[in-house]
């Protein structure tokens, strides 16, 4: 059990962001029905189940953690989308290295989804990009500075990616090569939605579970995650940008 185990059931994305906002900015593409996708750090997989269900496509979906794949593996098949949703277990820079060129990457609050060490924003979307096919379409989203955040903030939060504002994501993409067709921010309500939500299922879990022998590690990443979301409120945010390779 884990921390984001728990979250992660609570909530409809595993993001500061609506599915309705996701489906909104797959509408704007030319994808078709059997259009080959990839979601990266697929959580919950209800990110996955929207695209085969709402627009037909063949889905890879990728999840490092074993507790979180469990999950998401229940959610795919009560969906009745085994088969057209396929989950593997592992790291995307694995799954990449291995695949055919894809019509669409969907990478929702991602670390280093193209290999050890590659943080930067631009060096990521590139990395991206060299796995879409010519026109295919990168659906990311990340973590956005609303202002110039305390130091000890940006320490904390810039452990596994780098971040930049909202200007700072569609310059990176544009240098990445890519065409910027959408670029959104979540607002503040859904921003302290997305941690309410998984403050209020952990600490429930917490209450009913007092002598689980994962209680004490999880009841520690609660607490530093409460901090950051308290201390980062009008700093942190959370943006959506559909990216359309056009090679």
């Amino acid at each position: 059990m884990s921390f984001h185990r728990i979250a992660y059931e609570a909530l409809e994305v595993c993001n500061a962001v609506d599915l309705d906002a996701i489906e909104a900015a797959i509408a704007l593409t030319d994808l078709t029905p059997g259009a080959l996708a990839l979601d990266i750090g697929c959580g919950n997989a209800s990110v996955s189940i929207r695209l085969a269900e709402r627009f037909g496509l063949s889905v890879e979906a990728v999840e490092i953690d074993p507790a979180i794949i469990d999950l998401a593996r229940d959610r795919v098949v009560s969906a009745g989308l085994d088969g057209r949703v396929i989950l593997r277990k592992g790291a995307s820079p694995e799954v990449l290295a291995i695949s055919s060129p894809y019509d669409l990457i969907v990478a929702l609050g991602v670390i280093e989804p193209t290999g050890p060490g590659v943080r930067a924003p631009r060096a990521m979307l590139e990395g991206l990009r060299a796995h879409l096919s010519p026109g295919g379409w990168l659906l990311w989203g990340d973590l956005v500075w609303l202002d110039e955040p305390p130091g000890p903030l940006r320490q904390l939060v810039e452990l596994n990616n780098l971040y930049t504002d909202h200007d700072g994501w569609r310059a990176a993409a544009d240098a990445a090569g890519f065409e910027v067709v959408s670029a959104a921010l979540s607002t503040q309500a859904r921003w302290d939605r997305y941690g309410d939500t998984m403050q209020a299922a952990v600490y429930a879990w917490l209450d009913a579970n007092p002598t689980h022998p994962d209680a004490p590690a999880i009841a520690g990443r609660a607490h530093q995650l409460k901090l950051m979301f308290d201390f980062g409120r009008g700093v942190m945010g959370f943006g959506l940008y559909l990216l359309r390779n056009p090679d």
